[in-house]
């Protein structure tokens, strides 16, 4: 790992797509934090199986919070420190922080049986059935169905009173509930606040100072990410936009528009330069 003062935690899901190219001027975003020795932090809603293409045609060489805050991912020998109690999941390191999932699966079962509501696993669904609901391509709609942690599932037939009381019982069991673009997502212990200590701990001893935090996500992605980092960039359509998050006790977040063309060459100076 080269030297840095500074790290970028970096939602994703907007950047790069589920299939096709990653937003542009993306790519040369992130080879621009690596010449300049920052490390990019993922944050996503997706599993590793999902990554696992991007990470490698990206050349992501950094940690990962994947499956909305449910666990740390760590490239192989990427600190060489003692960390928090791993395990082995393909060829990273993981720091898990929800449970596994087949207790996020129990739960989920046990909800729509409390509740009357039923619901769709992903897992329950054939590779035929998985492509109609998804739309997307037969290799990555197996990707999304591997999860880790968290399990993935659709409403069935569910009216808006339906999904209220089930999320209601939902945070009474304290069962994390959450739409994940399309589908819907339990999980049971993840906390992206948690991911996010436990990776800036370990950049600060490594550092053997405190590595500056900076946040990069949509609007829609910051409201979660945004209180957790010392600064904070936001990615919006609108330059005045009425639902940009506010922070408290933190300086509030620089709101550069999404789609310009030197978008990115903005976010990298400021992120570089600390310009917030």
């Amino acid at each position: 790992m080269r030297p840095y003062t500074s790290v970028v935690f970096c939602a994703i899901d907007d950047f790069i797509p589920v299939t096709g190219k990653p937003l542009l001027g993306f790519p040369e975003f992130l080879d621009g934090l690596s010449a300049s020795g920052i490390p990019c932090v993922w944050v996503t809603s997706r599993s590793r199986h999902q990554l696992d293409l991007a990470i490698r045609k990206l050349g992501h060489a950094a940690p990962f919070v994947a499956e909305g805050g449910s666990a740390v991912f760590l490239p192989e020998d990427y600190f060489h420190l003692k960390a928090e109690p791993t395990v082995r999941l393909g060829r990273f390191t993981c720091i898990p922080v929800a449970s596994p999932q087949p207790v996020a699966s129990d739960a989920l079962e046990s909800l729509a049986e409390e509740t009357s509501v039923a619901v769709v696993p992903l897992r329950a669904l054939s590779p035929r059935e998985l492509l109609q609901n998804t739309g997307i391509s037969r290799d990555a709609a197996e990707a999304l169905r591997q999860r880790d942690f968290d399990e993935l599932f659709f409403f069935a037939g569910a009216t808006d009173d339906d999904i209220e009381r089930f999320r209601k019982e939902a945070r009474h069991r304290k069962v994390a509930v959450r739409a994940v673009d399309s589908l819907w997502s339990v999980s049971i212990g993840s906390s992206l606040a948690s991911c996010v200590r436990h990776l800036c701990k370990l950049y600060d001893r490594a550092l053997r100072a405190h590595a500056f935090s900076n946040s990069v996500a949509t609007t829609q992605q910051s409201f979660e990410l945004l209180p957790l980092c010392d600064r904070g960039i936001v990615l919006t359509s609108r330059q005045d936009d009425p639902h940009a998050p506010k922070t408290q006790n933190r300086p509030a977040p620089k709101i550069l528009p999404l789609f310009a063309a030197d978008t990115w060459e903005s976010v990298l100076e400021s992120v570089r330069n600390r310009q917030f």
